[in-house]
């Protein structure tokens, strides 16, 4: 499933062509995807312009003229991806509409945005503007770790006292939102801790610490166009390139990379996902 630095990646492709922009027409080519469509879901979207195009933890979100907000989850295999864009950044031409192309987005400037998505496991809505973060999917979610409410002194609280693996506390997006198995992993390998050790346990000076680095690994991810590892595709159906850069995810059986450490990448499954670390230098 896409993370953070992938939404990103798609967000800011799609920004050109659709920010400022009018919905000349809304196509939707099916009733429903993981969830139901809303009523009228074209009929709400045709005429509007997209005020503004922002991100919410690994939702895309299209604040609209008629004050309503259009939600976008990719699911497993969603992608949004761009054509006919008339200053030459992305394919010039349409291509023939495809089986899984669920909606697509006719936009006033000629381009073509299409969500494809062929195991429906995205997701979109059309909510209130004004109360688009109480949504049942947004309003639980922590602080983004890009900004400036995800600081030390919000994780070091966050993870005080909980006695579950470090690897768990930093999914749950209650804590920080976004981040996903890929990034935590290497996150946790640039720290130097462990994903079996109790969240609770690591010293203070040591959560803080991971601050900085949680920033760093997504903002080299969203500058390398983030990770394609199945499906995930950018708005110009290029490939990311960050998974070129994996010090462990993936990477089981190798030696690691850390300079005199012999190590070798291990995997090991916590609550039914693959953890990558080395045993010698992640404490």
């Amino acid at each position: 499933m896409p993370e953070l630095p992938e939404v990103e990646t798609v967000r800011r492709g799609l920004a050109p062509v659709m920010e400022g922009e009018m919905i000349a027409r809304a196509e939707v080519n099916r009733p429903d995807l993981r969830w139901p469509f809303p009523p009228d879901m074209a009929g709400r979207m045709t005429g509007q312009r997209v005020e503004r195009l922002r991100r919410r933890s690994k939702y895309i979100l299209a604040d609209l003229s008629n004050r309503e907000t259009l939600l976008i989850h990719l699911g497993m295999s969603g992608r949004m991806t761009v054509s006919g864009d008339p200053m030459g950044r992305f394919q010039r031409d349409h291509p023939t509409v495809k089986k899984h192309d669920h909606v697509v987005l006719h936009m006033g400037n000629g381009a073509r945005v299409t969500f494809n998505d062929p195991r429906r496991f995205g997701a979109m809505d059309l909510i209130a503007s004004d109360t688009a973060d109480t949504h049942r999917l947004l309003a639980a979610l922590g602080p983004e770790p890009l900004g400036n409410a995800f600081n030390e002194e919000h994780l070091v609280a966050a993870l005080r006292g909980r006695m579950t693996p470090v690897k768990s506390a930093l999914l749950d997006q209650r804590i920080v939102a976004g981040l996903g198995n890929i990034y935590v992993c290497e996150v946790l390998f640039r720290a130097g801790i462990s994903p079996r050790r109790k969240a609770g346990r690591i010293a203070a000076r040591r959560v803080a610490a991971m601050v900085p680095i949680i920033r760093q690994v997504l903002n080299e991810a969203i500058a390398a166009g983030g990770s394609s590892l199945r499906d995930f595709r950018q708005a110009d159906g290029e490939l990311g390139y960050f998974q070129h850069s994996f010090d462990v995810y993936g990477r089981e059986g190798q030696a690691c990379r850390h300079d005199g450490c012999d190590g070798i990448i291990t995997r090991l499954v916590q609550s039914g996902r693959s953890s990558f670390y080395c045993p010698r230098c992640q404490r």
